[in-house]
């Protein structure tokens, strides 16, 4: 498989974006500056998460399905990787290897579905390198570029 020179993104850097927290304006802005650039790809469960978690009743700025949708159309101005059975097995296997949850693997072999190196989250252990994907905390001014 051949690697591309583009970053994976996940849910976090999506749900900063459209942030009206005050606390988290920082990293909305860090956010939208990274959503503003051509070189990103993302998932179907990034979408999904996004969606969940944007219109969640319990979310303090939440935001409608409309407003969910429109920006879901807008993220597939991407590349979007599905959720196939391999990177459901490969996920498993990811999730056994390094002891994450079965979803930030999922993450990790969507990525690596892509061809992304790099995956840009605060979830995952800034820096780690996981069978050649690497997560980048893209919040932390001290994390590694």
């Amino acid at each position: 498989m051949r690697s591309i020179s583009v970053r994976f993104v996940d849910t976090n850097v999506l749900l900063y974006a459209i942030s009206r927290d005050a606390a988290e304006q920082e990293k909305a802005a860090a956010a939208r500056d990274i959503l503003a650039e051509r070189d990103l790809g993302l998932s179907v469960q990034v979408l999904q998460e996004f969606y969940a978690q944007a219109t969640r009743d319990s979310r303090s700025n939440r935001i409608t399905h409309e407003q969910a949708a429109e920006l879901i159309e807008s993220f597939e101005r991407f590349p979007v990787q599905e959720t196939t059975l391999a990177i459901v097995h490969a996920a498993l296997n990811t999730r056994q290897r390094f002891g994450i949850s079965y979803w930030d693997a999922a993450i990790l072999e969507a990525a690596r579905a892509l061809g992304c190196d790099v995956v840009l989250s605060e979830d995952l252990s800034d820096g780690q390198d996981y069978a050649g994907v690497r997560v980048q905390n893209p919040f932390d001014p001290g994390s590694q570029s």
